[in-house]
Order: structure tokens, then C-alpha cells, then sequence
């Protein structure tokens, strides 16, 4: 299923006051900052507030990290309790932006909730797996002491499980692709809404198994929930073109996956082949992308009066991003439209598709490349 995300950061004028986060959450709040802000002009209370505590910002969604407890030797979970203005009120399966500031830069990702979705809580849970190739993963799972601020964009996310719980729910995932299903469990745990649930969980080894305690405890403690593990460098991979061996009314149950992009297409493809498509729901934690052509470009910011040059596999984004540009952001995957700009001249190259954009055009920043020198509006 496609995500959806709202904007969370635009590149504003300094001395345009920035509209304020949680305003329509905390309406009681928003009118008293709205006079206090009249009497402390040209400064805005929250440079006064930041003062007293850093996740009093209304210009930005914040969040302090209260705990980093190791999963496995690659993966930890981070503990964090937000700011004024994030919404608590999410559902089991989104996921939310992080930002963590990284050598004078802040570097973004999303990640999904592990948290369970319930009333009253005061803190959220991510469970991040340390990529060899994700600068940020590394540095959440191995970097990041306790105390640490760090900025929030909005839980966003259809791949969400839905109130009350399909009668019978058939779970797949692999590796770190849990994650989203994790905050599923625990708010079904919460709710005793666990009846008929099977979940096929694949990892590489025993080591890998993230969350493994928590879901054996699960299945001893609840007759409804049938896990069946799969180490892949012992078993070999799910074949899901013979899922009815595995579970024989798979077509049958909602099913939710999420997990490697091989075992997420051969679901795809054996749902739609039995003619019950609607009933898979899938969750990518990244875009495909088209083989690279062309050779980058100098890419000009014209609000902001800079410019870079980059190869053809850097986003809009990145190359923004390393020029100090406020680049307009959500999920980063090309799939929320938060991100679009307009394309004042040259071409850019959708680097899913090699698809290219003509200037008038409004293109997704986060998945799109020069295709030669081009201008941006931002």
C-alpha cells in the first residue's frame, strides 16, 4: 500500500514567522503564544522557551532520547519522548521522521513505530537495524547517548492495522521489515484483540531475530498467535508461490507484509494470481530505482541564491541538503509528495523510472536527479 505524509520542514524567509506545530492539537496553547509572540516581537517565544526546554519548540516537532536498549549486535530500539505539538494519537503500523544532528548537519529518515498505539502514553519507540550503507542507521544504533534532541516529522502511513482487528490476519516479514508489525502486536495485545494470527517471520540467523523474546512470550501467553520463524542461510528463503503449504487459508486472512522488495513482489504477484489482491496489504522501505544515465549537473536553488554540482544518482534533495538548503521534505521514498518544487529550467530524471521532467514541471525532490544543469524553486 502507497504512503501518504504531510510536509514537515519548508524553506521559509527568516523573517516570516513559521507556522506552528500542534496548533490545531493545543488550540488553548496556540492562542496564548499568539499574544505572548505580539509582546516579544521581533523574537518569537519560542526562542524564550527553547530556553527552559529544547522540546518546547513550536517551530519544529522535537523529541528527547531517554533510552537506547540493544536488540541484536546490529539493531537497537530508541526510547523517545516528544516535544510539544507531536501527536500521540497515531495508528499501530505508521511510521514517523527522524532527525538527528551529525557532524553540523541534520541527517533524515523515516522509520517505522514499534510502540503500541494506546491512549495515554508519553513516549514512542523505533527500532532501528544498522545498514552497512545507512550513515544515519549506524549512528542511532551506535551513536546516540540518552539526552540526545532530535527532530520529529508527523506519524504518517497507511500500512496501519485497523480498529477492531480483522477476524483472522496473516503476518509476513522479513528481517527488519517487523518493525511495523511489532506496534501492530503490542496494540492487539493491548486491546485482547489477538484471536487467529499467523506470523511468518524470516531472518538470516537465530543471532537476527529481532524481538525474539517478545514474540516467544507472545505465542506461550496467547493461544491466537502462531509464529513460525524461518532462518534463511539454514532454510532458504519463503517461497510465497507455495504459501499454502505454510498456511492453507492464507486467501482466506487480511495479510499484512513487509520485508525485502524480492519477497514483497513474489507476494504481490501470488496474491493477484489467486484474485484476492485486496487482501494483501505491503509496506517498502524503499524506493526502486532505474538504472543511471546521463551525467548530474549543476543544480541552482533560486530563493536561496546557492547552487551544487552532482552526479546523476544524487536526489534534488541530497544535493540541496549539502548546500544548506531547507529543502521541503516527508517520507524521502517518493511516495508522500511532500517534497515537490518547481522546476524553473533544465530537465531532472526520476531515478525510479528515467522519467524526464521538462521546466514548468513540479518534481519530487527526494527521487529526482539532475539530467544537466537545471533550476529549482527553492
Amino acid at each position: 500500500m502507497a504512503k501518504n505524509e504531510v510536509k514537515v520542514s519548508a524553506n521559509v524567509a527568516d523573517t516570516v514567522r513559521p507556522k506552528i506545530a500542534g496548533a490545531k492539537e493545543h488550540p488553548g496553547w496556540h492562542a496564548l503564544r499568539t499574544i505572548v509572540g505580539r509582546i516579544t516581537t521581533p523574537l518569537l517565544p519560542d526562542d524564550y522557551l527553547q530556553l527552559a526546554n529544547p522540546l518546547w519548540s513550536a517551530r519544529e516537532l522535537r523529541g528527547r532520547v531517554l533510552e537506547v536498549r540493544r536488540e541484536t549486535v546490529d539493531s537497537a530500539t530508541l526510547v523517545i519522548k516528544p516535544g510539544w505539538g507531536f501527536s500521540l494519537d497515531y495508528q499501530p503500523g505508521q511510521y514517523i521522521g527522524i532527525g538527528l544532528l551529525v557532524d553540523g548537519r541534520w541527517r533524515w529518515r523515516s522509520y517505522s513505530l514499534t510502540s503500541p498505539a494506546v491512549r495515554g502514553s508519553r513516549t514512542i519507540t523505533i527500532t532501528v537495524k544498522a545498514m552497512p550503507e545507512g550513515f544515519l542507521s549506524t549512528h542511532l544504533v551506535g551513536g546516540v547517548a540518552p539526552g540526545t534532541i532530535v527532530r520529529l516529522a508527523a506519524p504518517q502511513g497507511n500500512f496501519v492495522m485497523p480498529d477492531p482487528a480483522p477476524a483472522s490476519v496473516l503476518f509476513i516479514t522479513g528481517g527488519s521489515g517487523i518493525t511495523p508489525v511489532m506496534s501492530m502486536l503490542r496494540t492487539l495485545a493491548r486491546r485482547n484483540q489477538i484471536t487467529d494470527i499467523v506470523h511468518l517471520h524470516s531472518a538470516p540467523t537465530e543471532s537476527e531475530l529481532m524481538f525474539a523474546a517478545e514474540l516467544a512470550e507472545l505465542q506461550r501467553g496467547s493461544n491466537g498467535y502462531q509464529l513460525r520463524v524461518r532462518l534463511t542461510r539454514q532454510q532458504g528463503r519463503l517461497d510465497l508461490s507455495r504459501i499454502g503449504d505454510e498456511v492453507t487459508d492464507w486467501r482466506d486472512r487480511q495479510t499484512w507484509a513487509c520485508g525485502p522488495e524480492g519477497m514483497l513482489n513474489a507476494a504481490e504477484a501470488t496474491w493477484a494470481a489467486a484474485g484476492v489482491a485486496d487482501r494483501l496489504h505491503l509496506e517498502r522501505f524503499a524506493a526502486s530505482r532505474a538504472a543511471m544515465h546521463g551525467q548530474g549537473g549543476t543544480v541552482e536553488f533560486a530563493r536561496s541564491g546557492k547552487s551544487v554540482t552532482v552526479d546523476a544518482a544524487t536526489s534534488l534533495m541530497e544535493a540541496g541538503e549539502s548546500a544548506g538548503v531547507r529543502m521541503p521534505f516527508g517520507c524521502r521514498m517518493g511516495i508522500c509528495q511532500s517534497c515537490v518544487v518547481g522546476l524553473l529550467d533544465g530537465h531532472v530524471r526520476d531515478l525510479r523510472t528515467g522519467t524526464e521532467h521538462e521546466p514548468g514541471s513540479r518534481v519530487q525532490t527526494c527521487i529526482s536527479a539532475a539530467s544537466g544543469d537545471c533550476v529549482l524553486d527553492a
